[in-house]
C-alpha cells in the first residue's frame, strides 16, 4: 500500500493510496464477469434512474465475506483498512471519535461506454443514512478516456487509475459525481464506513 498525494485545496481530506498488488484488481473484475447472475441495474437514492446513474452493480453483504466463494473480497477489505487505519493516522481528531469502523453491504460496479454516475450526489443526506463517516471506493482499472470523479466543492477531478483507492467524508461537503466514460470500461468497487452498529 503506497499513499497518494492529490493535488487540491489543502486540506481537502480526500486519502489516496496506490493498492499495488493489481493482480487483486484484477481478480475482484474476474469475480465480478464470472458472477453475472448477480447483476443488477445500478440504483441511486431514488432506485433505478439511468438519467442519473448508468451502471451495472454486485451487491456485496457482510454475510458474504465469510465463505469461500467471496474469500477474494475479503482479502481487498482488509486492504482497505489498512488504508483507513492510515487515514485516521493522517486526521486524529477522526481517529479519536471513530477509532473502530464498520462496513456494511457495497457494491463492485461496471461502466459501458456511455455510463455514469453523472448526478451530484453525497453519501450522508438523511436520517436512513445519518450512520455514514466516510465513502470509499478502488478504481479497478486504467480508463482512457472519461470516467473521472468530480469533487463539485472542491474543484478536483481524479483520474480513474487502476489499484487507486480513495476515502472521504460522506458529508455533503465531498458531494460528487462520475463523468460518462467515452470509451472502454470502467469497474470500481465502492461503499461506506460507518459508526459501528449491527451489521445490516
Amino acid at each position: 500500500m503506497k499513499r497518494i498525494n492529490l493535488e487540491g485545496p489543502d486540506p481537502h481530506f480526500i486519502g489516496c493510496w496506490d493498492i499495488e498488488q493489481n493482480s487483486l484488481c484484477d481478480e475482484l473484475v474476474n469475480f465480478f464477469e464470472s458472477h453475472e447472475e448477480k447483476h443488477e441495474a445500478g440504483k441511486s437514492a431514488g432506485g433505478v434512474d439511468l438519467e442519473a446513474k448508468s451502471s451495472i452493480d454486485i451487491a456485496v453483504h457482510p454475510r458474504d465475506l465469510k465463505t469461500d466463494e467471496y474469500k477474494i473480497i475479503k482479502g481487498y477489505i482488509d486492504f482497505l483498512f489498512v488504508c483507513y487505519k492510515d487515514y485516521t493516522e493522517q486526521f486524529p481528531f477522526l481517529g479519536s471519535i471513530l477509532p473502530n469502523t464498520d462496513i456494511g453491504s457495497f457494491n463492485i460496479q461496471k461502466y459501458l461506454p456511455g455510463g455514469h454516475f453523472k448526478l451530484p450526489h453525497s453519501e450522508r443526506t438523511s436520517i436512513q443514512n445519518s450512520f455514514r463517516a466516510l465513502a470509499w471506493m478502488s478504481y479497478l482499472n486504467d480508463v482512457e478516456d472519461g470516467g473521472t470523479t468530480i469533487f463539485t466543492h472542491q474543484n478536483m477531478e481524479v483520474k480513474p487509475e487502476k489499484g487507486k483507492t480513495l476515502i472521504w467524508p460522506a458529508e455533503w461537503t465531498h458531494a460528487h459525481a462520475g463523468n460518462i466514460v467515452n470509451s472502454g470500461e470502467k469497474y470500481i468497487i465502492t461503499g461506506w464506513m460507518h459508526f459501528p452498529h449491527e451489521a445490516r
